[in-house]
């Protein structure tokens, strides 16, 4: 899963917007306008789809098709809003992890001989494999 779309429901009141997510418990925001608002509704949506697997028994559902939320409700603002995982990565899950790992001798002899920085050699090639 990279990018994924959830709808969400804009409610006005006064001074400001709140919304929630129908598929997802929880998972509410508010703003003082309905910009912040959906903005913040993004980064609640990146912050509750991040946690998917970490809270026991919660299971995040599949979402529902925005025609069967705009039924439901009539007079309020609805709009799909996106998670893009992977962007959401890079933005805050910066944390170095430690790994471990073997190459042959002789091509270690070479990189340290030339003073190659593994952590960003291994960094450079593997956004390069696996980032398109």
């Amino acid at each position: 899963m990279s990018i994924i779309r959830y709808p969400a429901v804009f409610h006005k009141e006064e001074g400001g917007y709140w919304a929630e997510f129908p598929d997802l418990p929880g998972c509410y925001t508010q703003g003082d306008t309905i910009e912040s608002t959906y903005q913040s509704a993004t980064e609640a949506l990146g912050l509750y789809l991040d946690k998917e697997g970490e809270s026991g028994d919660r299971r995040i559902s599949k979402p529902s098709r925005i025609d069967y939320i705009l039924q439901n409700n009539k007079n309020d603002l609805v709009m799909l809003v996106t998670f893009d995982s992977l962007e959401y990565a890079r933005r805050y899950k910066t944390k170095a992890v430690k790994k471990t790992l073997s190459i042959p001798e002789w091509l270690n002899d070479l990189a340290v001989k030339e003073d190659v920085n593994f952590s960003q050699i291994l960094q450079e090639a593997l956004i390069d494999r696996l980032v398109k």
